[in-house]
């Protein structure tokens, strides 16, 4: 049996960075992180009836499904509700507000990059409905890559949810307007990613939400 081509090492080498940083750095930040998110989980139970984590599948590396992690953020409901959420949505809580603007409802997705699930930075998982709207060959070469936390096209749509509140019809702004910018970005970062890179998106994510 051959070895794998010199490219294939290559990726694997790039990967196995990759994964060593984001593993790093996780564990860096969690002693700072985890009386935060004590404190967040707290008042989002007393802001609210229902439990402080939100679920939600997604679509992860490789086209399998996982559950992403957040702090709840909307109200305990029985109808479901749109899958897209704009600035303004009655079922946003008052707690969530807060979370949502400065994006801490992100913070339990350090568990999802500690059990392997994503990375710090790369394209962001998106619902099974909307994955599944992206040509076949651009799904295959986001889906090769472990999605992130944060990356170019969040920082460009850091105020996604007031883009949506000002649109008549938020899923088709969503779908035709958002999206391809947004596919993009994915594609780029496919193609261009690397550790040094990673780092200046999570410096340059950090400044944005400073702003």
């Amino acid at each position: 049996m051959s070895d794998p081509a010199p490219g294939v090492h290559a990726a694997r080498a790039r990967d196995g960075r990759k994964r060593t940083m984001d593993v790093a750095l996780c564990l860096l930040a969690l002693p700072l992180a985890l009386p935060l998110m004590a404190l967040i989980a707290l008042a989002v139970r007393l802001d609210s009836p229902g439990p402080a984590l939100f679920r939600q599948q997604r679509v992860g590396r490789g086209g399998r499904p996982f559950r992403i992690h957040k702090f709840r953020t909307m109200r305990m409901h029985d109808g479901g509700g749109p899958q897209l959420t704009a600035a303004g949505d009655a079922r946003i809580t008052r707690v969530g507000r807060w979370l949502r603007a400065a994006k801490l409802d992100e913070l339990p997705q350090l568990i999802d990059v500690l059990k392997g699930d994503m990375s710090l930075v790369g394209p962001r998982p998106e619902v099974p409905r909307y994955m599944a709207l992206y040509p076949e060959d651009a799904r295959r070469r986001i889906l090769s890559l472990r999605p992130g936390i944060t990356d170019r096209a969040a920082i460009e749509f850091r105020d996604e949810e007031r883009l949506l509140a000002a649109s008549a019809d938020p899923e088709r702004t969503y779908v035709h307007d958002i999206m391809p910018i947004k596919q993009r970005y994915y594609l780029d970062y496919a193609a261009r990613h690397s550790v040094a890179g990673d780092l200046r998106i999570l410096l340059d994510t950090l400044r944005a939400l400073w702003r």
